[in-house]
């Protein structure tokens, strides 16, 4: 079996993107402060992004979301240089993207990133077996070894049994599953997935949520997901970014986007999102001031599911406790209702 890889960093600074015929004669005017409006109707250029400063830890799921039209399909693309930033810096681990050359980039885009498509990208006239191999292919990796990934990753994504056949005779999900068992055959520490399930049908959208997570569980690549859907933003991210006309406008934890919503945009996103289903325990506990009560939650469990624990155990108090079973606050059974109806009031929680 290949080996492993743990997803790396990358951390995006000050990047900047201008299309146009001339972008590099704008930039300072757009640091400056020119609107994309003015750069449009005076200069005819668009601004794509707009200093652009994220952070991805390695391991995690980073979701950027965003609407049509926001920059977030541009971002990831700036990842594996596809497309080429005006200014800025993509640091992947300890290296810039952005200043490789054109051997160092080839090389980058085989062995560290793989991407998945919202539209598959499947080749045609290739089985499932030879999509997988597809990449490992382009790298001269020994047929063999080639099969023996794609067939371990076919069979992880549900489609054992399916290798002999051509996309035309895959469902939608079918054919995306194959394109994640490419991705993962390649074996990059790098999954760069743009609108990967936005073309699916919202039950096996679902489906395919819950396979990608799974895998995560296991193989903690670093993932940047792509989408304009703030539920599935929310069930995937660790971290998620939300863009608004080339600009970051937010960025955060998925409680601390449902919690502390930055301006009215945001506000205008959650507001009918299920508190229940993302905040956590610990954001609403009592910090422990005097001995625990009632049964031990974990920290990271949601309120949907605290409610349903005490309630069920007819308990009208718990602790909180940290991942090595320290007690860390107590928490009450109407602190958990009220939280899950109401906004709560981050300062008093921390």
């Amino acid at each position: 079996m290949a080996e492993q890889h743990t997803g790396i960093g990358i951390s995006i600074k000050n990047l900047y993107k201008i299309f146009g015929s001339d972008p590099a004669a704008y930039i300072d005017d757009v640091k400056a402060g020119m609107t994309k409006a003015e750069l449009n109707d005076k200069h005819n250029h668009v601004l794509g992004l707009k200093d652009i400063n994220i952070d991805m830890p390695g391991g995690g799921i980073q979701v950027v979301m965003g609407l049509s039209g926001s920059g977030k399909s541009t971002l990831i693309r700036h990842i594996n240089r596809l497309i080429d930033p005006t200014a800025g810096e993509v640091i992947v681990g300890d290296e810039d993207v952005v200043k490789m050359n054109q051997l160092e980039l080839r090389e980058f885009r085989r062995h560290r990133t793989a991407m998945v498509f919202q539209k598959f990208a499947l080749l045609p006239h290739r089985t499932v077996l030879e999509n997988s191999v597809y990449g490992l292919e382009i790298q001269g990796v020994p047929r063999e070894e080639q099969e023996k990934q794609a067939r371990r990753w076919i069979t992880r994504v549900g489609l054992e049994g399916f290798e002999d056949n051509y996309p035309n005779q895959l469902s939608g999900g079918m054919q995306q599953r194959v394109g994640l068992a490419r991705a993962l055959t390649n074996d990059a520490p790098i999954l760069l997935m743009d609108e990967a399930f936005s073309a699916l049908d919202p039950l096996i959208r679902m489906d395919m949520q819950s396979v990608l997570l799974d895998l995560q569980r296991e193989i903690r690549k670093t993932v940047v997901f792509i989408t304009h859907d703030l539920d599935e933003a929310l069930r995937l991210g660790d971290r998620i970014a939300i863009l608004r006309d080339g600009e970051v406008v937010q960025q955060g934890s998925k409680q601390e986007i449902v919690l502390r919503p930055a301006d009215e945009y945001i506000s205008s996103f959650v507001r009918e999102v299920n508190r229940g289903r993302v905040i956590s325990v610990e954001m609403v506990m009592t910090p422990l001031s005097a001995e625990p009560q009632g049964m031990p939650v974990s920290r990271e469990t949601v309120l949907e599911v605290a409610a349903k624990t005490m309630t069920d155990g007819g308990e009208p108090m718990a602790h909180v406790v940290d991942s090595s079973g320290k007690p860390i606050g107590n928490l009450d059974i109407n602190q958990v209702i009220a939280a899950m109806v109401t906004p709560v009031d981050h300062a008093d929680a921390a």
